[in-house]
């Protein structure tokens, strides 16, 4: 049974969860730790370029949860996020077991399939997405 409405509420839901996940992690970057701190982190953790890549992480987490949360370029934004989440588990968290406590991956792993369904399933009706594909 298909009920579009109950669908384009979940994805609004579940797009909008994940995207003020994303802002808070951007925002620590910038504002809480501090780029340089979270440089520091990084190079600890053996990220290549890491000043340059704490940047990236925390412009594309903090830009990138804004435009989760309003729908807007929502499957781009989605496949850019899912690429920086990869080379999180690659990088920092693969090695370190499944669970977060020890520095796991079983977060990164939620958060890349989370955005690969959004890839897959677009932002749904409740979205600046859909009002501009109407407007074109």
């Amino acid at each position: 049974m298909d009920k579009p409405a109950v669908r384009d509420g979940s994805l609004l839901l579940f797009r909008f969860v994940l995207g003020i996940i994303f802002v808070a992690h951007g925002f620590d970057k910038f504002f809480v730790q501090g780029l340089t701190a979270t440089g520091q982190q990084f190079a600890a953790w053996g990220v290549p370029q890491a000043q340059l890549s704490a940047y990236l992480a925390a412009t594309a987490e903090f830009v990138g949860g804004l435009f989760l949360t309003v729908g807007l370029l929502t499957t781009i934004v989605a496949g850019i996020l899912a690429l920086l989440m990869v080379a999180a588990f690659y990088l920092v968290h693969m090695n370190a077991g499944f669970f977060i406590a020890g520095g796991g991956y079983e977060y990164v792993l939620l958060l890349i399939v989370s955005l690969v369904l959004i890839v897959v399933f677009g932002s749904g009706r409740a979205s600046i997405d859909e009002v501009l594909s109407r407007q074109g």
